[in-house]
């Protein structure tokens, strides 16, 4: 972990966060350390900490609304949105929610995805989103959930995540967003 990525963020939580991490070597595939933040999670006083860690610098009363990135997302921003008193919004994966909807396309490493809002019963317009999701790689989906909240006419005030992996050019393709890292792969 180094300082310039953690933004933010007591050392504190950051070391709560590694602490209860599992971190598995060789999967999906060999040379590849996958980190499980499930047991984060499912810990008291790791979820308390992570939850605690993605509204730094984010105080009640700046942020109109939480979204959170389909799937793990969810279960962040609606914690979040409890402790900022707002609503919280599902940045759902293309083909989920029923017509009409406002959706972003964008590459992935791997192919293509679609990220989509409701285009009905949702008025973005001018309001402050502070974006979560569980990790920063490649920065493909925050990405295309900035515009696609952009493209909904909502100003984006940050974006939080609990962990990042270096060196796949998230962080450098987010740059004009203020970011909040707890920890690093």
């Amino acid at each position: 972990m180094t300082d310039s990525v953690v933004t933010g963020v007591s050392p504190a939580i950051s070391a709560v966060v590694e602490r209860l991490m599992r971190r598995v070597e060789d999967f999906p595939s060999s040379g590849v350390q996958f980190c499980d933040l499930t047991p984060v999670l499912a810990d008291t006083d790791g979820f308390d900490a992570v939850v605690t860690g993605l509204i730094a610098g984010h105080e009640i009363g700046t942020i109109d609304f939480v979204a959170g990135l389909d799937a793990r997302g969810f279960l962040l921003a609606g914690a979040v949105a409890v402790r900022l008193h707002t609503g919280v919004l599902a940045v759902r994966k293309g083909g989920k929610l029923p017509p009409p909807v406002h959706s972003r396309s964008y590459e992935l490493e791997y192919g293509a995805a679609t990220l989509e809002l409701p285009a009905d019963g949702l008025d973005l317009r001018g309001k402050r989103v502070l974006v979560v999701d569980d990790v920063l790689a490649t920065g493909g989906t925050l990405g295309a959930a900035v515009g696609l909240l952009g493209d909904c006419g909502a100003v984006v005030a940050g974006l939080s995540v609990v962990l990042e992996i270096p060196g796949l050019g998230g962080r450098d393709r987010l740059a004009h967003t203020p970011l909040t890292c707890l920890t690093v792969a």
